[in-house]
């Protein structure tokens, strides 16, 4: 079977043909590769040289590594894959991975093509870290690649197994036209610490019924933010940001920092607070290279503009 234009593309970026496995075999290559993937219910075999940085030291390693649904494995005995030569480098169950940022001035990697496994019951201890680097950005998104896939692959078959199962039992939901996006969509509870599927069509409904409930509360506020004063089109937009979920309102410098803290060092991460040293004025908490930042905003005096200070 000849594969694809765009699955070959896929194939060819994510999956080099030395990293895996199944392509050494003598009838493998890209396509049986593809066959693999949609045939069976196994991860692929990812193998190569990582340089691999030793815990709670500044030192890092060239090792041959084996990425198995157990977890991520060093040979100690050259390339061997015997099961008595490879040692456990880190799982994957209770972890996540990242890409590293500027890793040769903070970790002194070898190379700028770094990623990391961080276990999740560690926050900031960087001595727990598994600090990997590749060769190229080619090795860095494959590793990177196969590692989620062999985490969340079974959540990412479910959700698209699910939509299909769950449209006849809800007709109440179904309407004329549906994109391909929205045939995709599954319903999600976010109220806990993590997210789940709904697979109950019953509270999936009443979900969506609550949800619609809260829009109309939203609606309604945002209608009496607006009535308030008629006369000055520009009021609402001076107030819309204090119904958003990233405002919070008079809160301390140490309170914000605490706030971003608790939701972990993410880049990107931020939320807007009243200054406290100017009335006038707010302050952009904001989360860049694991760090936290303040950033004072002025109103720039018309139309609900504004500027840094």
């Amino acid at each position: 079977m000849e594969t694809p234009g765009p699955q070959r593309e896929v194939n060819q970026n994510f999956f080099p043909e030395q990293m895996v496995t199944w392509c050494q075999q003598p009838n493998g290559g890209h396509n049986q590769l593809l066959q693999n993937f949609l045939n069976c219910s196994s991860c692929p075999e990812i193998q190569g040289f990582l340089h691999v940085k030793d815990l709670g030291k500044k030192s890092w390693r060239k090792l041959y590594v084996c990425l198995r649904r157990s977890g991520l494995y060093c040979s100690t005995k050259g390339v061997s894959k015997e099961p008595r030569h490879l040692q456990l480098l880190a799982g994957l169950e209770d972890s996540s991975i990242f890409s590293l940022i500027a890793g040769r001035k903070q970790y002194c990697a070898p190379t700028d093509y770094g990623f990391c496994i961080k276990p999740n019951k560690v926050r900031s201890e960087t001595k727990e870290l598994r600090l990997l680097c590749a060769e190229d950005e080619q090795g860095r998104t494959c590793w990177m690649t196969a590692c989620r896939l062999l985490k969340y692959g079974m959540l990412l078959y479910q959700n698209y197994r699910i939509p299909p199962q769950r449209k006849p039992l809800l007709p109440s939901f179904s309407t004329p036209v549906r994109s391909v996006s929205e045939n995709s969509l599954v319903a999600m509870d976010f109220s806990g610490q993590t997210g789940r599927v709904i697979e109950n069509p019953a509270e999936a409904q009443s979900a969506a019924l609550e949800e619609g409930h809260a829009w109309r509360k939203r609606s309604t506020r945002m209608n009496i933010l607006s009535s308030q004063s008629p006369l000055q089109p520009s009021t609402l937009s001076t107030v819309i940001h204090r119904t958003q979920h990233w405002f919070h309102g008079h809160i301390s410098r140490e309170e914000s920092h605490r706030i971003i803290k608790q939701q972990g060092l993410v880049d990107g991460l931020f939320l807007l607070r009243d200054s406290q040293s100017n009335p006038k004025a707010f302050v952009l908490t904001l989360c860049h290279h694991q760090k936290i930042k303040n950033f004072q905003i002025l109103p720039s005096g018309g139309h609900g503009k504004f500027q840094k200070a």
